[in-house]
């Protein structure tokens, strides 16, 4: 049998795992430098849990899990004979992968509302999976890095979430745009052209803008019965590119205008604040998934500094004010962010920005050329290790060749060479890979290259 792995995963070898839990730990720093705490829940949730949370299109991408057992048993023959697939479903599975962090998130609040205090600032950062065509910067199998707090309105929070995103990219050195715009914003745009009955279909076709452009957008939405002259309106509408510019057109719409007074409150928020980056009101912003009530977000790279960069959104997210009500608990709005880890990694691979050293990174080969300088090497290489020094000892005395070699593939920048002189004499000989400058130091003196 040929090994492979599923469409739409990925194995990582050592160097990719390190350069990722570089990304994973910059995030996680400023995740509770702004006062965010850790929490994990199950990779697999009741299908209850996720169905009807994330639009008609998010629905159809749930991974299910099969019962356990003779899941066949108690399939519902009629569905399985008619090859009715949905009907089906209900009874061959109960639980599915999660699709994103947010969801368990509003289930774990409903849950442990009584063991944690509001306002709740949580951070998660885990694998999820959505049944998606692959491509690049799209898979079945990748990692999420939510940070989200719940149990206040305050656009405070808002405006923090945004220097969350400022400050982690400005980290990893890379020069993005978060975009925002608000629900109510868009909710004012189907009222006013007179589709309000037909508001998700407008924001789903919105929502693929920037891949198939407005012709194509303003084409499925007619095909999802939006009218002509509704149509117009929503183009017009689109076109806009200052908060200001909206006031007139949404004179009609309570809700549109409520949408721009809370944007111009997180705009506020952040006036005289020192961002790395750029962040710009995006009206053709929509986010797909209907959880969404009030300011959204999405961060991309800068064309203008990366302009052979072809990557979608890199992190996304928004304010959501009645997910845990769907769990039975009432008033309780949240607003989060999430980091697309993996869009993230394949961004810095390609531009390089992965720095050179790392504290993952193996920093010294002990290599030993007799049995003697062996076990003379393993207690020197013990000394090493308690000093909080990443550093291994090839497992054999063998060719000198054949140590080389492993120091070369492990890319070790230095190397302590072990035989019956410095066995003896306790001066040990101390090779810069990349100089070639080697030197006879005593293990104290090589501690404190590494710890002074």
């Amino acid at each position: 049998m040929k090994p492979s792995v599923p469409k739409g995963t990925r194995d990582f070898l050592p160097q990719q795992v390190i350069k990722r839990n570089y990304i994973f730990e910059t995030i996680r720093k400023v995740f509770v430098k702004y006062g965010y705490q850790p929490i994990e829940t199950p990779v697999m949730e009741n299908l209850s849990t996720l169905t009807g949370k994330y639009g008609e299109e998010g629905d159809k991408l749930l991974f299910k899990v099969l019962n356990n057992g003779d899941f066949l048993a108690k399939a519902d023959k009629d569905a399985l004979a008619n090859l009715d697939s949905n009907k089906a479903v209900s009874s061959l599975s109960k639980r599915g992968l999660r699709y994103d962090l947010t969801v368990p998130f509003a289930r774990y609040v409903v849950m442990h509302q009584n063991d944690i205090a509001f306002p709740f600032k949580r951070y998660a950062i885990e694998p999820v999976w959505r049944a998606d065509r692959p491509q690049k910067g799209r898979y079945q199998e990748f990692y999420q890095c939510d940070v989200d707090v719940v149990g206040s309105t305050s656009l405070m929070y808002e405006a923090e979430l945004v220097q969350i995103y400022d400050e982690v990219f400005g980290n990893l050195d890379l020069k993005t745009i978060t975009k925002i715009n608000n629900r109510k914003i868009l909710a004012g745009m189907a009222e006013v052209a007179g589709c309000s009955d037909n508001f998700m279909n407008m924001t789903v076709a919105i929502d693929k803008l920037d891949k198939i452009g407005m012709d194509k957008i303003c084409e499925e939405m007619s095909k999802r019965g939006i009218s002509d002259s509704a149509i117009e309106t929503i183009r017009k509408v689109l076109n806009v590119k200052e908060l200001k510019e909206l006031k007139p057109l949404f004179s009609t719409s309570e809700t549109g205008l409520k949408g721009i007074e809370e944007l111009e409150t997180t705009f506020n928020y952040l006036e005289g604040t020192s961002l790395k980056n750029q962040v710009q009101f995006d009206i053709t912003l929509a986010r797909g998934l209907s959880y969404y009530t009030g300011c959204i977000f999405e961060v991309v790279h800068d064309p203008e500094t990366y302009p052979t960069v072809k990557m979608g959104s890199i992190g996304g997210g928004g304010r959501y004010a009645d997910l845990t009500s769907m769990f039975g608990m009432k008033d309780m709005s949240g607003v989060g962010v999430s980091f697309g880890a993996e869009r993230i990694y394949d961004v810095m691979e390609e531009l390089d920005l992965f720095p050179e050293s790392n504290p993952e990174n193996l920093q010294i080969l002990f290599i030993a050329f007799d049995d003697e300088a062996h076990n003379f090497a393993f207690k020197q290489l013990t000394q090493i290790r308690q000093a909080g020094i990443n550093a291994d000892l090839y497992p054999k005395p063998t060719k000198l060749k054949k140590q080389m070699k492993y120091a070369n593939d492990r890319d070790v920048p230095f190397i302590v060479l072990v035989g019956s002189e410095e066995a003896e004499t306790g001066k040990l000989s101390f090779k810069n890979m990349e100089t070639g400058a080697q030197e006879k130091l005593t293990i104290e003196q090589i501690i404190k290259i590494f710890t002074s």
